[in-house]
């Protein structure tokens, strides 16, 4: 691959990353949104249902061509199914329902420094001055942009069951990161991501009886069916691949270092949506995070060399 080729796929794979992370936002939002609307089990499966149904007609015939590719990898096609979309946003449905806003937000913001974790004990990937630098950096922006540059505020912080789910969240979807860097090279994209949405729905099926059969029925509504609509759509088709070809280009740790801005593009919808104000705050934490962001993932010269 020349040096032109390889920097087109860097750029690609960030642009990738950040396109996934802006649509995510989103998802945080209508989770807080309708804890009150819909039962997190049934959120989370009629999410998958809509992203089956939209994304059939585009992966169908890979799914065919494949089919062979695929019986030899169930295992490893299973295990990602059950941990990145049967458990990672049913947790985080849970967690909106039981915690606090500024405690998802910093929970939330932990997955990133997982991914470095989990990468340096199984791959011996090398945890840089720089990438801990940058780890501090990001840290301390999106703190500062959570508590309005009030850091008292974190004293005050009470940790419910909610705070317990999200952090679960975090550390499975850590985990499904580095796992799509192990993706069969024969597998593509369409085959892959079509096989785990269906697996994955497959899994929460029993759940979703179960929750159905056990607690009061969903508000269908415009607001509800918007709702499930986006996260079907878009937070689940379209971030999805964006995420893996994210992944794909740039590994897991440096594309995880990027889900650090998923609170500037919440507070830019919460401007948008809510009419919420934006201060000199999150300018300041705006900066930490991207300088955070370019000093973990910056390489020097030398170090490309082989």
């Amino acid at each position: 691959m020349t040096n032109v080729s390889q920097n087109r796929q860097i750029i690609s794979g960030y642009l990738f990353a950040v396109g996934a992370t802006a649509i995510w936002s989103g998802n945080f939002i209508i989770a807080r949104g309708l804890n009150e609307s819909i039962p997190p089990i049934s959120l989370a499966f009629w999410r998958w249902v809509v992203a089956v149904i939209v994304f059939l007609p585009f992966a169908l015939k890979s799914i065919i061509t494949e089919w062979d590719i695929l019986k030899k990898n169930i295992v490893y096609l299973s295990v990602t199914s059950l941990l990145g979309i049967t458990t990672f946003n049913t947790l985080i449905y849970f967690a909106a329902h039981t915690t606090s806003a500024i405690n998802l937000s910093l929970i939330s913001i932990t997955f990133p420094v997982f991914i470095v974790i989990f990468s340096r004990i199984f791959f011996h990937e090398l945890i840089t001055v720089n990438k801990g630098i940058g780890i501090i950096l990001v840290a301390t922006g999106v703190v500062l942009l959570i508590t309005r540059g009030i850091l008292a505020r974190l004293l005050n912080i009470s940790f419910a069951i909610g705070d317990v789910w999200m952090l679960a969240a975090a550390i499975i979807f850590a985990v499904y990161s580095i796992l799509l860097k192990r993706k069969p090279a024969q597998l593509s994209i369409w085959a892959f991501q079509l096989s785990t949405f269906i697996l994955g729905l497959i899994f929460l099926f029993p759940f979703f009886i179960w929750e159905y059969t056990t607690t009061p029925s969903a508000e269908v509504d415009i607001k509800t069916i918007s709702a499930i609509l986006y996260v079907g759509i878009f937070a689940s088709l379209s971030a999805f691949i964006l995420w893996n070809k994210a992944i794909v280009a740039v590994g897991p740790s440096k594309a995880g270092m990027i889900y650090y801005t998923l609170p500037l593009f919440s507070g830019f919808l919460a401007y948008l949506f809510l009419k919420e104000s934006i201060s000199m705050v999150h300018f300041y934490s705006a900066l930490l995070i991207v300088s955070g962001i370019l000093i973990a993932n910056y390489e020097s010269k030398k170090s490309k060399m082989p």
